[in-house]
């Protein structure tokens, strides 16, 4: 059974950073993304990476501050995420599918795997 479990998340100021980490075990995906959810909204893209990395997106919210990666013999995926505003306070959500990247990667629809979400606090 695959699954994928998120570590990283915490609590932190404005202006500092993290790192989530996502480990899949026993497969690598196609497409692994970040999602999240703050209280009373709704899921919402964060973040993906095609299979080698080379393709990445964000969010425009994001965009300049977070960075995805992934390791690909380590079957992981990264969030970095620096500059840390009280507007990223969530519960992030790793999202996988064996899928290449498509137009679809901000769709959580599109995602077949999803862990269990670690939460991010940042405190202004």
């Amino acid at each position: 059974q695959v699954q994928l479990v998120e570590s990283g998340g915490g609590l932190v100021q404005a202006g500092g950073s993290l790192r989530l980490s996502c480990t899949s075990s026993g497969r690598t995906f196609g497409t692994m993304g970040w999602f999240r959810q703050a209280p009373g909204k709704e899921r919402e893209f964060v973040a993906a990476t095609s299979w080698s990395g080379i393709s990445t997106y964000y969010a425009d919210s994001v965009k300049g501050r977070f960075t995805i990666s992934r390791d690909n013999a380590k079957n992981t995926v990264y969030l970095q995420m620096n500059s840390l505003k009280s507007e990223d306070t969530a519960v992030y959500y790793c999202a996988a599918t064996l899928a290449g990247i498509s137009d679809n990667y901000a769709r959580p629809v599109m995602y077949n795997y999803w862990g269990q979400g670690t939460q991010v606090t940042v405190s202004s």
